[in-house]
């Protein structure tokens, strides 16, 4: 049984910054591509940050690209989000997301729908 589960998440000012965690269990996922994604209130998910499974290969959305940095823990089975510059936009559940699909690939998986294992969210919220 594949589990996914966050921590980190909390209340910040705007330009502090917060650390996401991603622990995996269930499988080895060293070969394919985890992912976070957030969703607002009243908002649908969207791609933040992904890690592939070919030499850890990373995306970024537009809105964050330059603020934060996406790694994974091949060992430990873990991904992580670092957060830096945080804004009032960013205010979102964040989900961190595996998908089997594409084994030891670079390939830009940015749909949500094509992921597999989802964790149960972490809430950030950054007041300004």
């Amino acid at each position: 049984q594949v589990q996914l589960a966050e921590s980190g998440g909390g209340l910040v000012q705007a330009g502090d910054s917060l650390r996401l965690s991603c622990a995996a269990s269930g499988r080895a996922f060293s070969f394919y591509t985890m992912a976070w994604f957030r969703q607002a209130p009243g908002k649908e998910r969207e791609f933040v940050a992904s890690v592939t499974g070919s030499r850890s290969t990373t995306y970024y959305a537009d809105s964050v690209k330059g603020r934060f940095t996406i790694s994974r823990d091949r060992a430990e089975n873990t991904m992580f989000l670092q957060m830096n510059s945080l804004k009032s936009e960013d205010t979102a559940a964040y989900y961190c997301a595996l998908s089997v699909r594409y084994y030891n690939s670079a390939y830009n998986n940015t749909d949500a729908r094509s992921y597999d294992y989802w964790g149960q969210g972490t809430q950030v919220t950054v007041s300004s």
